[in-house]
Order: structure tokens, then sequence, then C-alpha cells
């Protein structure tokens, strides 16, 4: 007796199969997408590998340069997993224009290599947590651009509403792959043994409200009044409600992933030390944004939609709470009634 079939499934959704299932909606589709998304699942195996093999490999250390952004020494990883991803991305023959949170400017790809896409990513969030074994990320977002031969820096500065697909891939106590490509949101683990990523969260849905928020209150005493109130609330509710559990991270990818499945609320607020806000618009604002609200959640920056800002810079930072629709609903009301006040004044 064959017991084959008992061991192997093989009506597996795979990663490849349901991209191509995307495609097929699309006749006109020539298949762009498709290679283009390929090409960042393999980089996300391969950073996916030297995650699980770092402590080995001596790959935890400084890598002695600093990042542009932050002013932090980079790590070895860091610096392995953005040469892995432009690598990746460049070769793919898809893309015109790179955008890494690594990079202080734009990559323009080389013209006889350029497609009709820009990619902007983060090869590794939350890296200051390498060493302690806390789940970090690659996030990244996905622009068409109208002109690839004569693409500008102009061009790259779109509304996050302009997105065609986001997406993040977490190397954690498993490897999971989060994309959306604005029909829906779908979840993927690696099985190492197939080298394959396997659909494991279909059509991603996240709760209308949570009972989790997740803030780093190491800043409470520099943050404006809504952010200060709103957090007061989830601790001493007035309704008769439950207090929410606190729960955060430090690795954006871990606390967005939480939220997304459970529900609750994730807030990077402006401060007085960061009165823009901590975290980059391009690669970790718009493409967790896009992710919320096609799993029927919602960004806000403290002015508005976090969709709708159009950047003036590709390092440029943004305050944002998104997650559970309920939850964010209750941030924007204490903004909005500090601003009529303000308006009152």
């Amino acid at each position: 007796m064959d017991h084959a079939a008992d061991t192997f499934r093989t009506d597996l959704m795979t990663i490849t199969r349901h991209v191509l299932n995307e495609q097929s909606r699309h006749p006109e589709s020539r298949g762009d997408l498709t290679i283009l998304l390929s090409h960042i699942v393999l980089g996300c195996k391969f950073v996916a590998s030297a995650v699980n093999k770092a402590g080995l490999a001596k790959l935890t250390g400084l890598a002695g340069e600093t990042n542009v952004q932050q002013g932090e020494e980079q790590k070895k990883l860091d610096v392995l997993s953005n040469e892995v991803f432009v690598n990746a991305l460049v070769s793919s023959g898809r893309t015109c224009v790179l955008v890494s949170e690594e990079d202080e400017k734009a990559t323009f790809v080389d013209p006889k290599l350029r497609g009709k896409y820009c990619v902007c990513f983060d090869p590794l969030d939350g890296s200051s947590n390498i060493d302690c074994g806390v789940s970090i990320g690659t996030i990244f977002g996905i622009y068409m651009i109208k002109n690839q031969d004569t693409v500008t820096l102009e061009e790259v500065l779109q509304p996050g509403k302009d997105m065609i697909a986001a997406g993040y891939c977490m190397y954690g106590s498993s490897c999971t792959l989060v994309l959306s490509t604005g029909n829906g949101v779908n979840g993927f683990t690696l099985d190492p043994s197939l080298g394959e990523f396997i659909m494991t969260h279909p059509d991603i849905k996240i709760p209308p409200k949570g009972k989790i928020y997740s803030v780093n209150e190491g800043n409470a005493k520099n943050w404006d009044t809504p952010t200060a109130k709103y957090v007061e609330k989830c601790k001493y509710p007035t309704d008769g409600s439950s207090p929410k559990s606190l729960r955060y991270i430090g690795s954006m990818v871990a606390d967005v992933h939480r939220t997304l499945l459970y529900g609750g609320i994730f807030l990077y607020p402006a401060d007085k030390k960061s009165p823009s806000g901590k975290l980059r618009v391009m690669y970790e604002v718009f493409p967790m944004s896009f992710l919320m609200e096609e799993a029927g959640g919602q960004s806000f920056t403290g002015k508005g939609r976090s969709l709708d800002l159009i950047p003036t810079d590709i390092h440029e930072r943004s305050p944002i709470f998104l997650g559970s629709s309920d939850d964010v609903e209750e941030i924007k009301a204490l903004y909005a009634e500090e601003a009529k006040k303000a308006g009152s004044a």
C-alpha cells in the first residue's frame, strides 16, 4: 500500500502558485510583477538562512559603517541583507529604481536591466535585536513607474495609496511572509524541508477591536496630549471594560504581525524628542499601512490617513497609529478633539 499520499500533501498553496493565481485574474498581465515577487521571495529565503546561521558565522557583530538615517553602526547582517535584496531586485530585470533604508540615495538601475517597478524596502528591520534572538524582518513596498527610461526621484515620491503590492518577511521562531497585491492579505510560512513558502494564513482579517496596545512607554514623558490620553484610557478604562494588555517588542515587523493577527493597536507617535515621528514613510509606514487597510484595519498619522501622505524625501519620517479599526477610531477622535480645542483657543 502506498502511504506517500498520507505523508506528502500535494494540494499545498505555495506562494508561487498564489502569485500566479493572482496574475491570472488580470488577463492583460505580462507576468512582470510575478517575476519581481519571485526574486523578493528568493531574497527572503537567503536572509532567513543567514539569520539562522548568524551566531555561528559571526554575522552579528558591527560592520563599522554608520547607517545614514539612524546614526547607528550597521550590523554585518544589515549590510549582507541589503546587498542580497539589491542584487535580487536588479537581477529580476523588472525594477528601475530602488529605495533602501541602508542607502542614503536611491539606486537607479542600469538602463539595460530596467523594468517598470520601484521597490522601497528595509532589508533588516529591528536589527538591534539580532544578538538577543528577537524576531526581525524585511519590509517592502512596490510602485509602478510610468516611464522607466526617464525615471526621476520625484516619480518615486508617490503617496502610499498608489502602491500596488506590499509585504514583510519575519525571521523568528518560523519564517513568515505576509503579502498583499491589493486583493486581501495572505500569510505564508517557509517549510525548510521543501524550501518553499506555504500558505498558512489565508485571507487575514484583523479583528475590528483588540485587547492589546503596543507602544514604547519609555517615551511617555515626551508624548502629546492625545497619545497620553489614549494610553491612559487603555490602562484605566472609564467605561467598565477590562484594561488592554501592553505588548511591545521593539521590532516593527514583530509588533505589527501580532497586531494583524490578534487585533489591537500599534503606536509610534511623534513626541518632543522626535517631532516628525521615528518610522520612515516609504519603507515602513506605507507598506504596513497598505497591509493593515487590506486586512480591514486603519492607519493614521495623527493628522490623516497614512496612505494619503505625499513624501518629499525618500527617508522622511511620520508618526503612525495602526491596527483594529475601532481602536484607531478612538485615537482619531482624541486628535480631532485636540485640534478643535486649538482652533477655538
